[in-house]
C-alpha cells in the first residue's frame, strides 16, 4: 500500500465527489501535504486512516448525546 494517496484516491475511499475532498483539505480538516513544482496535494494513509477513526468517535458519541436526550 503507497504512503501517499491522491485527493482522487483519498475522495474515491471515502466516497466523496472532488469538490468535497477539496473542500476538506482547504478548510483544515484532513491534512494534507502539497509534492512538487505543480503543488500536487497528497495525503499520508497514517492520516486519513486516523481521520476515519475520529469520525467514527464522532458519530458514537452523537449517538450517546441522543440516546441521552432521549431518556432526559
Amino acid at each position: 500500500m503507497a504512503r501517499f494517496l491522491t485527493l482522487s484516491d483519498v475522495a474515491e475511499e471515502l466516497q466523496i465527489s472532488s469538490s468535497q475532498m477539496y473542500a476538506l483539505v482547504r478548510s483544515g480538516e484532513l491534512p494534507a501535504i502539497q509534492i512538487g513544482g505543480r503543488g500536487q496535494w497528497r495525503v499520508e494513509q497514517t492520516v486519513l486512516d486516523q481521520y476515519i477513526e475520529d469520525k467514527y468517535a464522532e458519530a458514537r458519541q452523537q449517538i450517546q448525546d441522543a440516546k441521552s436526550r432521549e431518556k432526559a
